[in-house]
C-alpha cells in the first residue's frame, strides 16, 4: 500500500474533502490524525476508520490557536512517530460581498484557511527537516485564481497557493515537497444550507463545467493522495487544478460569441 509508513495530519478532517481524504489515506496504510474543531464529528470519523480496521485518532484542534496545533502535533508524534505528511484542508467560506463583510468575518476566514496552514506547517517542519523530508499538500480553490465571490475565502486560498510555492522552494533541499490541490465546486456538507434553499443548485452549476457535473469529495481526495504519494516524488511547488474544466474557459460565452459550430 502507498502509505504504509506515513503518519498524516489532516486539518478539517471531520467532514467533506478532509473526511474522505482521511478515509482514503487510512485505507492505504496511513496512520491518520484528524485535526478538527468539531469534537463530536472528529471522534466519529476516527472511530469509523478504526472500525474499518485502519489507524486513526481525533485531535480537537482549532487551527487558529498555535498552542492547540503544537499540542496536537506532539500527541500525534508521541503515538506514532514523526509526522511525514500534512494536509492543510481546514477552511470556511461564509462572508460575501466586500462592502458588506465585517472585519471580524474577514479575519476569521483568513485566519482559519491561511493562518491555519501557516501554523500547522510551522509545527511539523522541524521534525520533517530532522528526518530528511516530508510532504505537505494544501487545499486551495478556484476562488484563489478567479472571481467566484466570497472574497475573504478567495484571498486566503490565493495566499495558500503562494505559501505552497514558498515552502517548496525554501525547504526542497531538506527533502520536503509542497503542492496545492485546487478544487472547483465540490458537493460536500458545506453546501447544505444552499442546497436546502435551492435543491437544484448543483444541476444549475453543472452547466458551467465542461465535464457536465460538479465534483465529489472523492475527486479531490484522489488528487491529494496522488500528490502525497511517492508517485509524485518529483512534483513540488505546483498547483493541481481539479475543477472539471471550469477554469479552462467559458464555453457558454463562446457559444454566445460565435454560435454553435
Amino acid at each position: 500500500m502507498r502509505f504504509d509508513a506515513a503518519v498524516v495530519v489532516i486539518t478539517g478532517g471531520a467532514s467533506g474533502i478532509g473526511r474522505r481524504t482521511a478515509e482514503r489515506l487510512a485505507a492505504e496504510g496511513a496512520r491518520v490524525a484528524i485535526f478538527d474543531a468539531d469534537e463530536e464529528a472528529a471522534h466519529s470519523v476516527a472511530a469509523g476508520i478504526v472500525e474499518a480496521g485502519h489507524h486513526a485518532i481525533a485531535e480537537v484542534v482549532d487551527v487558529r490557536d498555535a498552542e492547540q496545533v503544537r499540542s496536537g502535533v506532539e500527541r500525534t508524534a508521541a503515538r506514532w512517530g514523526a509526522i511525514t505528511t500534512l494536509i492543510n484542508n481546514a477552511a470556511i467560506a461564509v462572508a460575501d460581498g466586500l462592502a458588506d463583510i465585517s472585519e471580524q468575518d474577514w479575519n476569521r476566514e483568513i485566519d482559519i484557511a491561511l493562518g491555519g496552514a501557516y501554523r500547522c506547517t510551522k509545527a511539523v517542519l522541524p521534525a520533517m527537516i530532522e528526518h530528511g523530508g516530508g510532504v505537505i499538500v494544501n487545499v486551495g480553490s478556484v476562488n484563489g485564481i478567479a472571481m467566484y465571490g466570497q472574497e475573504p475565502y478567495s484571498a486566503a486560498k490565493a495566499g495558500i497557493d503562494s505559501l505552497t510555492r514558498s515552502i517548496a522552494v525554501r525547504y526542497g533541499p531538506a527533502g520536503i515537497r509542497a503542492n496545492t490541490v485546487v478544487p472547483g465546486t465540490i458537493a460536500t456538507p458545506a453546501w447544505t444550507s444552499r442546497v436546502q434553499a435551492n435543491p437544484d443548485i448543483f444541476d444549475e452549476l453543472a452547466r458551467w463545467y465542461p465535464l457536465g457535473r460538479v465534483g465529489s469529495a472523492d475527486d479531490v481526495a484522489s488528487a491529494i493522495c496522488f500528490l502525497a504519494s511517492d508517485e509524485a516524488s518529483w512534483i513540488t511547488g505546483t498547483s493541481l487544478v481539479v475543477d472539471g474544466g471550469l477554469t479552462a474557459g467559458g464555453f457558454g460565452m463562446m457559444q454566445t460569441a460565435v454560435g454553435d459550430r
